[in-house]
């Protein structure tokens, strides 16, 4: 395990073999994000990019009770009390979404317990969500008075749907990782003790496969949500990249001379 210097003390980053861990470091307030943790997002992504022994990236909260609880509230006097400040908070907090949401390689949530409010956006914007049997999900915008913006919304209701997305805020309720299963708000529910595992063999499954091919799904799926807008032909240019690539080689070699591939991102 590798720690990256960049990370900061409520931001942890470790780099495992294929995996970069990104860890939410603050326990004691059930990982509650700050104002310093969304700035450092960013910066923790591109190390992770940059760094091509990097496969998988892996977010996941400190301690066993929760991947984030939501925003620190116990900041928001000091940094969101004034229109200058909220939107300085707000330029912070969503250019780390878009970063999340837009990065290159693919993304887990590994969720353990509270997944709330600003929690949720941030496991919304990972690939794959991953959780625990005793996690917990919801939304409190009703019940603190305050808006939720339309980005916000569009995710959720890109995963879940409407129906699922007005209740999900409507009742502003803890949902059961069973109920989000159902919803489709997560991929995959484990039972507790087997959570870090399974996540690790996911990745060692997904770190095997070719890194071209997954970028080129990835801008794919997020061009195609973009409808109208959808810029095609930077897709197709990826897709011919992984044409053109040396894995693709290495993919049919491996094919037939029935061995695993080892494919090297070029």
């Amino acid at each position: 395990m590798i720690a990256i210097p960049l990370a900061t003390e409520n931001m942890l980053a470790e780099i495992d073999g294929p995996i970069g861990w990104m860890t939410f470091n603050k326990p004691a307030r059930r990982n509650a994000v700050s104002l310093d943790m969304w700035e450092a997002i960013p910066a923790i992504l591109d190390r992770f990019e940059q760094d091509p022994a990097v496969r998988v990236i892996v977010l996941k909260g400190a301690g066993n009770q929760a991947f984030v609880s939501g925003a620190d509230i116990s900041q928001f006097e000091k940094v969101r009390s004034s229109q200058e400040t909220n939107e300085h908070y707000e330029k912070v907090s969503g250019e780390a979404s878009r970063r999340l949401i837009g990065c290159s390689k693919p993304t887990i949530a590994m969720i353990q317990g509270f997944c709330i409010g600003g929690g949720l956006a941030i496991a919304l914007g990972c690939d794959i969500r991953i959780a625990n049997d005793g996690a917990k999900f919801g939304v409190p915008a009703a019940r603190l008075g305050l808006g939720y913006g339309a980005a916000g919304v569009k995710k959720l209701m890109e995963i879940v749907g409407p129906s699922f997305t007005k209740e999900i805020f409507f009742t502003a309720r803890h949902f059961s990782a069973t109920e989000a299963k159902e919803m489709g708000l997560v991929n995959r529910v484990v039972a507790d003790a087997a959570l870090e595992d399974y996540t690790r063999q996911y990745c060692a499954t997904i770190g095997d496969n070719a890194p071209m091919t997954m970028h080129a799904l990835k801008r794919t799926v997020g061009e195609l949500g973009r409808g109208e807008k959808a810029d095609l032909a930077a897709s197709e240019a990826l897709v011919q990249a992984c044409f053109d690539s040396q894995d693709y080689i290495e993919g049919r070699r491996a094919f037939m001379e029935k061995r695993r591939p080892k494919f090297q991102g070029i």
